[in-house]
């Protein structure tokens, strides 16, 4: 009996790790091609305490978003990849983990973000300040709550997939900011460095979506092969 459920298990363990194996991975880099625009300096003199979070690193607004964040080499942040077609049609468990937005320097980190259906995403207030948050989503329900100086965080989730959608600061209005519900773990977000990368994938052909808040979406197929990492490079144009 104990010898038949060691090898039962002994099984599971070579099929989970043969699944790791044969999983495949896209990364690449984003990077912007084009005339830079200028992006208009914002006046945070109403909040002398955001004011000093940014006096060596100050923060540029083009309206009410960081519309266009360049690393060395014109690399793009704040881009969201995700595989849109070629996944196999189950249902993905969502981490427990919760998904971080702070509101510092009044402003959102990250400014763009995803997250899964239900997964729990908490708000973080660093500025000691009245802020609140105000989402514009079509799909989920709309919430608007204040937090106030003392209210260090707060938690929700989202019950649908859908798109980004806007959240917002009606104290702030320069601040702005996207989030991203899927159903789904396979996409990414990049920072300055304009990398990302998308794990455990099957062997197949792709869809992948590269999206950016002004420049909107644009797409690419890659086929990824048995244990293989395919890199995928994008270029945004303006």
């Amino acid at each position: 009996m104990i010898f038949n459920k060691l090898i039962t298990s002994l099984i599971s363990f070579v099929v989970f790790c043969s699944q790791l194996v044969a999983s495949g991975s896209i990364t690449g880099t984003i990077t912007y091609k084009g005339k830079i625009p200028k992006l208009k300096k914002f006046d945070m003199a109403i909040e002398p305490v955001c004011m000093q979070k940014h006096e060596t690193d100050p923060i540029r607004f083009t309206g009410r978003s960081e519309a266009l964040v360049l690393g060395d080499g014109n690399t793009m942040g704040n881009i969201f990849v995700q595989v849109v077609s070629g996944l196999p049609k189950k249902e993905y468990s969502s981490p427990e983990t919760p998904v971080i937005l702070d509101q510092n320097g009044c402003t959102y980190s990250p400014h763009v973000l995803a997250l899964m259906v239900d997964q729990p995403l908490k708000f973080l207030n660093s500025d000691g300040l009245l802020h609140n948050l105000h989402t514009l989503p079509e799909e989920n329900d709309e919430f608007n709550v204040t937090m106030p100086k003392f209210l260090k965080e707060t938690i929700r989730t989202f019950e649908y997939a859908e798109g980004m959608f806007p959240i917002k600061c009606d104290v702030h209005p320069w601040m702005g900011g996207f989030v991203a519900v899927l159903d789904h773990p396979f996409f990414a977000v990049t920072k300055k460095d304009g990398v990302y990368k998308i794990d455990g994938l099957d062997p197949g052909e792709y869809e992948i979506e590269f999206w950016h808040e002004k420049l909107g979406t644009r797409n690419a197929t890659v086929s990824v092969k048995e244990g293989d990492a395919q890199t995928l490079d994008f270029v945004f144009k303006r």
